[in-house]
């Protein structure tokens, strides 16, 4: 969504404007095409996703990967005075915060499961049942 406002925000700029907003590597590579990279230019890669197939494990993960984003849109709201690229961030920035709430009700909801006694019923065979 944040590439998305960044093109958005280029999208009738001249190349002089690019040049001085500091996105003249960035526009020789892609125009003004929607590219994921990270504010240092980094591009986008599956890495960034950690996944270790332990339920606890992967929701700490997923709680820290919204922490990181929100941290990030905070970072970004306190560069920008635009209403029309504030707006935007501020509802990113609170969908994070949701989105950690969530993870977290799945956390405990997880815990409380691994923690409970397993009860396995086994049903009886049709020769042990009565008439």
């Amino acid at each position: 969504m944040v590439g998305t406002m960044v093109r958005q925000l280029i999208e009738g700029a001249s190349i002089k404007e690019i040049e001085d907003a500091g996105l003249s590597d960035y526009y020789a590579d892609h125009d003004r095409a929607i590219f994921p990279v990270s504010a240092a230019g980094n591009p986008f890669t599956a890495a960034y996703i950690q996944s270790k197939g332990d339920p606890i494990t992967d929701l700490h993960e997923n709680m820290a990967a919204e922490q990181k984003a929100r941290s990030t849109y905070e970072y970004l709201i306190n560069m920008v005075d635009d209403p029309d690229v504030l707006d935007p961030l501020k509802f990113l920035r609170e969908r994070e915060v949701v989105h950690f709430q969530r993870f977290g009700e799945a956390l405990r909801i997880v815990q409380d499961y691994l923690d409970s006694p397993k009860l396995y019923q086994i049903p009886k065979p049709d020769c042990m049942k009565q008439i």
